[in-house]
């Protein structure tokens, strides 16, 4: 199955061979983990290299374009990493930036270290803690995908982990259950946009959506732990 992986990145314009020795490590992973774990819910290689691995990629270049003008090194946050999706793929793809993945059950936080560990991933490390009680305005970017549906309080909570300047991307399906999703918190948003991300040998709609607070929010100090 190692084709479908090599000709998926090579469709997403991404230069293969730096990183998919990684990712086939990366998936190997999953695999002999997720019986234990329930990972992701599928047992089959080609559906986990498509569904969860060139997904995760799909967006690769609107992210490198959002943290291209940082100035020092850019601090990206994957949100309820449970696998490491798309954390780790993300952090092979892009060695110049740190990661932070954050993720609440134990089991799983073990499993995400011990995998970046096998991989000999240096610029990605994992934070065992749930969202609400991490440390404010550190990451220049959060995404998370099939984490939770935005509402009032989700986005509070995202909003506070972002350094000044930051934005959120987040993964996202269907165009139409985007506008009723962010119709629930517009009030909280300074801008928010939704860009097609096709994934290779995936006929399903992908977005990964780009949300800016508005200019008064973080605050620092504002919202509490």
């Amino acid at each position: 199955m190692e084709g479908v992986l090599e000709e998926g990145l090579a469709l997403l314009g991404g230069n293969t061979a730096p990183v998919l020795s990684r990712l086939n490590a990366y998936i190997a992973e999953i695999e002999r983990f997720n019986p234990t774990l329930s990972l992701v819910g599928t047992t089959e290689r080609r559906e986990l290299v498509i569904r969860h691995i060139l997904d995760s990629l799909a967006p690769l270049g609107i992210i490198q374009r959002l943290i291209h003008e940082q100035g020092s090194i850019p601090h990206i946050a994957d949100v309820g990493s449970g696998a490491g999706l798309p954390g780790i793929p993300l952090a092979i793809a892009m060695p110049d930036c740190r990661f932070t993945l954050l993720e609440r059950k134990t089991r799983r936080a073990v499993f995400l270290r011990n995998t970046l560990e096998a991989l000999g991933l240096p610029n990605a490390a994992v934070e065992e803690r749930e969202m609400e009680k991490a440390p404010r305005f550190r990451f220049d970017l959060i995404t998370f995908r099939a984490f939770r549906p935005l509402s009032p309080a989700i986005l509070k909570g995202l909003f506070r982990l972002l350094a000044p300047g930051g934005v959120l991307a987040a993964y996202k399906g269907r165009e139409e259950k985007i506008a009723a999703e962010m119709g629930a918190v517009r009030d909280m948003v300074g801008s928010w946009e939704a860009i097609p991300c096709p994934v290779p040998f995936l006929d399903e709609e992908r977005h990964l959506v780009i949300i800016a607070p508005l200019p008064s929010l973080p605050v620092h100090g504002k919202f509490s732990p």
